[in-house]
């Protein structure tokens, strides 16, 4: 197809129809992949929802996992830093009245 003979309102209509193409084929793609999915589950004996709760599962205790503290304030126990991520005010101020890192360091 030579598109460099098409005007821009053919252009614009042709992106519409490929946009609307694109949705249809994806939605008929994975009703496919559901099938087959569901044929394979049954095909075994397990039933679907509980394939998919036992990955459901996994994923949560996955994302859980708290990290530990790694420095914390010696005057307020309440202030604590996971050494992850930006700094906290106090740990930037502590730092800025010239103390060391280690001096907060659990």
């Amino acid at each position: 197809m030579d598109l460099s003979k098409l005007s821009i309102t053919e252009l614009h209509a042709l992106q519409d129809q490929i946009v609307k193409a694109l949705k249809e084929r994806e939605q008929a793609e994975r009703a496919k992949a559901r099938e087959q999915i569901m044929a394979i589950a049954q095909g075994v004996g397990i039933p679907l929802k509980e394939l998919m709760g036992a990955q459901v599962r996994v994923a949560k205790t996955a994302s859980v996992t708290k990290v530990a503290v790694r420095y914390r304030h010696p005057a307020e126990a309440s202030l604590q830093w996971t050494g992850r991520g930006r700094q906290p005010k106090w740990v930037h101020e502590w730092l800025a009245s010239g103390q060391s890192l280690d001096a907060l360091k659990v």
